[in-house]
């Protein structure tokens, strides 16, 4: 277990479409002093506002994570949040020339990858763990979903998924602080099923969606036969989410987090009771 802050030796850039939105944007991810947690910052607009990745910032979970406040909006934040948790980043910085996250191959490989060249920067203070007193559970009746949060001398998670498709079947993944990120989780990619595709663009949504960043799951397989970086790659990827999510409770959880049928919806609820509980 780690027992100081860390944050990035250098700055990193990131460019490309957004998944959602199709909008172009520049991304910098920067180094941060202790204590400042992740904040995104919009430099494209007046003043650069910033955003506190914090789950009370939270208004939008429609496919992926977006936090706001006052004009400043992020949108799909969730992958670079998940590889700045899973590599062990507790401060940075990342600037935003648009409205939302580069989604570069759909998985946060390529943000694992820059960042790994270099390691990280050990800062002058402890790291701040979240501690809880007692076990939290959030369920969504409709949906089926389920997740459990539990007290733990250490950060831990397990996620199950189960979408009644014979192609992916029943995926579970686990993670903990000795798992080696940048090769088990970061490359995989973000899925959607092919009979979504359709409501989600009436929904403007995936603008930016196609093969190059995207599986696509059929009945009987995946679109474009792409070759599969784990036969449980689309269960590994619902870990990549709620390991991005929950840091918007404001740091590593000393906790074990289950999860059964999760979503950005499930995940972003349950950070946001965390943090009420823990005020």
């Amino acid at each position: 277990m780690a027992t100081n802050q860390h944050t990035l030796k250098k700055t990193y850039f990131f460019e490309g479409k957004g998944l959602h939105t199709g909008t172009y944007s520049h991304m910098k991810v920067m180094p941060a002093p202790v204590n400042t947690g992740i904040v995104f910052r919009r430099v494209d607009l007046p003043g650069c506002p910033e955003v506190p990745a914090l789950a009370e910032m939270v208004t939008t979970t429609a496919r992926s994570t977006t936090i706001e406040c006052g004009e400043a909006k992020a949108v799909t934040i969730e992958h670079i949040m998940s590889v700045l948790t899973g590599m062990g980043v507790d401060n940075a910085f990342i600037e935003l020339d648009n409205i939302e996250v580069p989604i570069l191959d759909g998985s946060a490989r390529l943000y694992a990858e820059a960042i790994g060249q270099n390691g990280l920067e050990e800062q002058d203070a402890p790291r701040k763990y979240i501690t809880i007193p007692f076990a939290l559970e959030v369920k969504d009746s409709k949906s089926g979903s389920w997740v459990r949060i539990e007290p733990a001398e250490a950060p831990s998670a397990q996620t199950t998924v189960d979408f009644n498709s014979p192609v992916l079947g029943i995926q579970t993944a686990k993670w903990d602080e000795n798992t080696d990120y940048a090769q088990e989780i970061a490359p995989c990619r973000t899925f959607c099923f092919y009979r979504e595709i359709e409501p989600m663009l009436k929904n403007g949504l995936i603008k930016g969606g196609d093969l190059s960043n995207a599986l696509v799951v059929t009945e009987d397989g995946y679109m474009g036969n792409p070759e599969l970086h784990f036969t449980d790659e689309c269960g590994r990827h619902k870990m990549l989410d709620l390991l991005g999510d929950f840091r918007l409770a404001g740091g590593y959880l000393n906790a074990r987090i289950t999860g059964f049928k999760p979503g950005h919806t499930i995940n972003t609820k349950a950070a946001k009771a965390l943090r009420a509980l823990l005020k």
